[in-house]
C-alpha cells in the first residue's frame, strides 16, 4: 500500500502540476489532498478544477474556508480590508457551484480499510492549529478529542515545513507545502506513505517546478495589481521558499500596539527594509 498526500497547493498551479508529475512515477494505491488547495497565488481556481479531476479525497483548509465564508454572516469583518485583498482575488475566481464544494469538504479523512491512520488539515480540533517539533504534548492533547485509540499515525499538512514528531504512542508528520514552501527551499513539497508490516514508512519529498512560470502568473493574471501588499509578499514567499506573512503580520500588529498608524504599502517598506 502506496499512498502520497498532498496539502498547502495555495493556488500555484506549476508547483501542482509538478507534483503530481513526480506522483504518477511513484504509482501510488490512493491519492489524498489535505487542504489549502486555494488562497496565495494566482491560480486558486485553476487548481480547485485540476484537484477535483483527480477524483481523490480533499479535505477543506483553513483557506477553503476563507473563501467560502466570505461575503457571508460568517466572515470576520477584517475581511474587507486591504490586508486581505489576496482572498477577495480568490474568491472572484470560483462560481457560485464552486463555493458549495469548497464548503460541502470534510475537515478529515479516513479510510475503514486503513483504522490506523487519520489525515487532518490541522488537527481535529480546527483547521488553524499548528503543531511543531517543538510543540509540548499537553497543547496537542485538545487538538484530538475523542481521537480513536486505532489510529496511530496522523498526516496533517498547514504548518508549511516538513516535519514528523512522537505524540505519546501516536506519531505525526507534516507533509510540507506543494505550493508555498517556507524552509528555504522553493520547490514542489509532499509526502508518501508505504505500508511496512504492521506500520507506515513517511517519506518527504520535493519536486523542482519553474518558480519563473508561477512568478509570471502573478503578473498576467492581474494579481500583483489587485491583491496589494500582502499579494507582493505571497509573491516574495514563492520566489524564495520562505516565511513573510506572518512575520509581516507581527510586526505590523507590533507596530499599531504602539500607536503607530502606518499604511499597509508603508508597514511592508519599513518591514522590508529591517530585514535587508
Amino acid at each position: 500500500m502506496r499512498i502520497a498526500l498532498l496539502a498547502d497547493i495555495h493556488g500555484n498551479l506549476p508547483a501542482l502540476e509538478a507534483a503530481l508529475a513526480e506522483i504518477e512515477t511513484l504509482r501510488p494505491d490512493r491519492l489524498v489532498v489535505a487542504g489549502d488547495v486555494v488562497d496565495g497565488g494566482p491560480d486558486s481556481g485553476a487548481c480547485w478544477r485540476r484537484v477535483k479531476a483527480l477524483g481523490c479525497p480533499v479535505i477543506r483548509g483553513n483557506h477553503e474556508r476563507y473563501v467560502f465564508d466570505y461575503g457571508t454572516p460568517r466572515a470576520d469583518p477584517a475581511w474587507s480590508s486591504p490586508q486581505f485583498a489576496p482572498l477577495r482575488f480568490a474568491r472572484a475566481e470560483f462560481s457560485a457551484a464552486e463555493i458549495e464544494e469548497l464548503a460541502a469538504l470534510p475537515p478529515h479523512w479516513r479510510d475503514a480499510a486503513l483504522p490506523d491512520l487519520l489525515v487532518v488539515h490541522a488537527s481535529l480540533r480546527g483547521d488553524n492549529d499548528s503543531i511543531f517539533p517543538y510543540t509540548p504534548d499537553a497543547q496537542i492533547d485538545p487538538m484530538f478529542p475523542g481521537i480513536d485509540p486505532a489510529v496511530n499515525l496522523i498526516v496533517r499538512g498547514h504548518n508549511h515545513v516538513c516535519s514528523a514528531r512522537e505524540w505519546g504512542a501516536r506519531r505525526i508528520v507534516t507533509t510540507g507545502s506543494v505550493g508555498l514552501p517556507q524552509d528555504g527551499n522553493p520547490a514542489a513539497q509532499f509526502l508518501v506513505l508505504e505500508r511496512l508490516g504492521s506500520g507506515w514508512a513517511a517519506r518527504h519529498r520535493a519536486v523542482r517546478y519553474d518558480v519563473g512560470a508561477t512568478l509570471r502568473r502573478f503578473r498576467e493574471s492581474g494579481y500583483l495589481d489587485k491583491a496589494g501588499p500582502l499579494g507582493r509578499l505571497f509573491y516574495r514567499e514563492m520566489e524564495t521558499g520562505t516565511h513573510q506573512i506572518v512575520p509581516f503580520l507581527r510586526f505590523y500588529g507590533a507596530a499599531r500596539g504602539r500607536g503607530l498608524q502606518w499604511t499597509l504599502e508603508e508597514t511592508l517598506r519599513r518591514f522590508l527594509d529591517a530585514g535587508a
